[in-house]
């Protein structure tokens, strides 16, 4: 062989081993651009589902919030009706007829007075004489205070020896609203 024919032979050889060698190597590389696309796919979807995930625990929380929000402002409204419904019907008390007042000031007399008790009546109550003339005031020998009081709201109190008990118009209508108020709320809405 000649020189030219080894020459030739060994060119051919290295383009045979540099075809191999380019080969191997992009196979290599479409091997590790595929990995490389998985993982990333991979990672875009864990990510979509974190982000998912994220979101949804922040679109629950602010409908919570909104929940939570509109609970407050429905009580809120429950209140400001049945404290409208409480302030008419001490309006309707303080606004009482003569016979109809005498007839309560009469029933809570005879229910919770008790022998000796002090009758003190509400600044502005209109039927404080008549009240002083009723027969449970003279049966019970109860006193009649010469003074009035502005903390009381509407009609009376009665002060005793052992211990005060609050008869008047707010005083009733706030045991009645603890004792009906979920009834009330529930009757109207």
């Amino acid at each position: 062989m000649s020189k030219e024919a080894i020459l030739q032979q060994i060119l051919l050889d290295a383009d045979n081993s540099a075809a191999e060698i380019i080969s191997e190597a992009e196979k290599q590389a479409e091997e590790i651009i595929s990995q490389a696309n998985l993982r990333a796919e991979r990672n875009r979807l864990g990510t979509e589902a974190e982000i998912k995930e994220k979101t949804k625990g922040i679109l629950d929380g602010k409908a919570a919030t909104a929940r939570l929000d509109s609970a407050k402002i429905l009580l809120a409204e429950k209140r400001r009706v049945i404290d409208t419904v409480y302030e008419r019907a001490l309006e309707k008390l303080l606004s009482l007829e003569k016979s109809d007042a005498l007839k309560l000031a009469e029933n809570l007399l005879q229910s919770f007075a008790e022998e000796g008790d002090e009758i003190v009546f509400a600044v502005d109550y209109k039927y404080a004489k008549e009240v002083s003339n009723l027969e449970v005031v003279s049966e019970k020998k109860l006193k009649v205070s010469p003074k009035t009081s502005d903390k009381v709201g509407g009609g009376f109190i009665l002060r005793g020896k052992n211990c005060d008990k609050d008869v008047s118009y707010t005083a009733l209508l706030a045991l009645d609203r603890e004792e009906h108020q979920v009834e009330i709320a529930a009757m109207i809405f």
